[in-house]
């Protein structure tokens, strides 16, 4: 081999960073150290791997090809390294990523449930978007991806855990303008409504715009919030509607005073929460006994809402 980890490191930092000064400040070496490494790697491999810009760097073909496969044999390598360390003082890790819409919510009873069952168990928690998850999953920077289902991919194993209905938020006036008769409100009567929704890139969104039937190009809808809590405030105060999945309703209404939540009528529509990872990590004791946990986190705090 005659490439080494160190520069496809900095190969790595520089495809994130898009600039060679910013990736040397992120892997505290200088410029021209950087760059020397990254000119060596490009005579290796046998051609540029960046397409040096004004004020831009951008990947070439080969570049983008390499990526791929150094960000595998870099997860590779913080695997090993992560488990050369937990096996000299006899512990366990486990790397888990979940979406911001369940993050909040589900994680403090997981946390609780995880360290119950194994207190030598080291969980480090990475919060991305579903997207961005998928990517980490696949390079191996994380073992397993808490997300709404389905994630789609191939090479993945998915499991439904539990199901999270969905219930229309707003403020009291806002919701008595939607329909007289509750136990008969249906996603597409909102089609007239003001929506309030999460910025694009949020799977809940497509979700939420799914069910209600319609699309983004709608004059009436509002995505720009990057939280449920940000949504959850700005339709307490009466700025439109948005939906709530039952995960996040109950700390929502707690946090928000004048945050009013209404059931739709059946078929309610919901999200699917599951657990997700590679095809290629196999059956192991670790992913079932975390399902569970999750699990029964996630059925405790959707059964209270309900109730």
């Amino acid at each position: 081999m005659n490439f080494t980890l160190r520069q496809l490191q900095y190969f790595n930092a520089v495809a994130d960073q898009r600039n060679f000064g910013r990736a040397a400040q992120f892997c505290h070496v200088s410029q021209p150290a950087l760059s020397v490494q990254i000119k060596a790697l490009e005579e290796t491999l046998g051609g540029p791997l960046f397409e040096r810009q004004a004020r831009d760097i951008l990947l070439t073909p080969l570049g983008r090809d390499v990526l791929d496969y150094a960000r595998q044999v870099l997860g590779a390598a913080d695997r090993l390294d992560q488990f050369a360390k937990d096996h000299s003082v006899g512990h366990r890790s486990l790397a888990i990523g979940i979406i911001p819409t369940i993050a909040p919510y589900l994680l403090p009873g997981v946390l609780a449930g995880l360290r119950t069952a194994d207190v030598s168990l080291r969980v480090q928690i990475r919060e991305a978007r579903t997207e961005r998850l998928l990517a980490m999953l696949r390079a191996g920077q994380i073992d397993a991806g808490v997300m709404a289902l389905p994630a789609g991919g191939s090479e993945l194993f998915e499991l439904p855990l539990f199901e999270d209905r969905f219930l229309l938020a707003g403020s009291a006036g806002r919701l008595g303008t939607v329909h007289s008769d509750p136990d008969a409100l249906r996603p597409v009567d909102l089609q007239t409504a003001q929506l309030m929704l999460l910025d694009d890139g949020h799977c809940l969104t497509d979700q939420a715009l799914e069910v209600c039937g319609q699309d983004r190009g709608s004059g009436l809808i509002n995505m720009g919030a990057s939280s449920l809590a940000t949504l959850s405030r700005l339709v307490a105060e009466g700025f439109g509607l948005t939906l709530m999945p039952e995960l996040a309703a109950r700390s929502e209404t707690e946090a928000v005073p004048g945050l009013k939540l209404m059931r739709f009528g059946a078929p309610q529509p919901a999200r699917t929460v599951g657990l997700v990872r590679r095809l290629s990590t196999g059956h192991e004791d670790w992913f079932d006994s975390l399902a569970e946990v999750i699990r029964r986190v996630g059925d405790d705090i959707v059964t209270a809402t309900r109730h």
